[in-house]
């Protein structure tokens, strides 16, 4: 399992001490009334579309084809994240990201085969959103796209913008039908990936909107900061997280 998964997975645990299902409107949260409903709507969606098919892609194709498929989207998210590692400025992590494309596209078969992990060039996550991060633009409230689930403001315009101008899925191919048959295949390969992480936040979750929500404010906050979010961003959670408990 990828270390991001299992980061979310900690998140939305440990993030159970501070759900209310009926708590007030949180400060990084001043549009809930329309994210509960578009939430609900992917929740609708997802359960009488997206998981079924899900399920019946994991269960239909063989497990090395479905790695095989996973590989190749990863390495096509390996360019968006290396025209990222260069927007900002890391450099050494730009050269294992290039290393990744050479060697997966090449000796991997076009990503088929994910070789550059054993030669210790290790998978990275950025994204425009990240990047816009970086330079200091502020996330913005919490925000959920239709179909895409949790964002932010800033993350919603990043998305856009690596899809419009760094994918290699909508950048490189021009047959659309392909482009978008591309784009379908790898969202049903994504929510395959994410069954067990449905089945965990079900399970563990009174209110899943809350922990999602918060897992992944967090998540983005860590990958925005590498690892390392200055105190003062913590102290705002803690802040939140306080006013919360003393709402219940």
């Amino acid at each position: 399992m990828p270390n991001d998964k299992i980061v979310l997975i900690l998140l939305v645990i440990l993030s159970s001490g501070c759900a209310s299902i009926n708590g007030p409107t949180e400060p990084h949260d001043p549009f809930e009334s329309y994210n509960r409903a578009v939430y609900k709507f992917n929740e609708s969606f997802d359960e009488n579309v997206a998981k079924p098919v899900a399920e019946f892609y994991k269960d239909t194709i063989p497990a090395p084809v479905n790695k095989g498929i996973t590989n190749f989207f990863s390495n096509f998210d390996d360019v968006i994240v290396l025209i990222n590692d260069l927007l900002q400025l890391k450099l050494e992590q730009a050269a294992q990201d290039f290393g990744r494309i050479l060697f997966n596209t090449t000796i991997g078969l076009f990503g088929l085969i994910d070789v550059a992990t054993h030669l210790d060039l290790p998978k990275h996550h950025e994204d425009f959103g990240q990047t816009l991060g970086y330079w200091g633009v502020p996330s913005g409230p919490y925000f959920v796209l239709p179909f895409l689930g949790p964002s932010t403001i800033r993350d919603s315009a990043g998305l856009g913008a690596d899809y419009a101008y760094f994918d290699p899925t909508f950048n490189m191919i021009e047959h659309d039908p392909t482009s978008w048959s591309l784009t379908t295949v790898r969202y049903i390969d994504r929510r395959a990936d994410l069954l067990g992480m449905t089945k965990l936040i079900d399970i563990a979750a009174l209110d899943p909107y809350v922990f999602t929500r918060e897992a992944y404010l967090q998540r983005q906050l860590n990958r925005v900061y590498d690892g390392d979010p200055p105190m003062e961003e913590f102290e705002d959670f803690d802040d939140e997280e306080t006013e919360l408990n003393q709402s219940k």
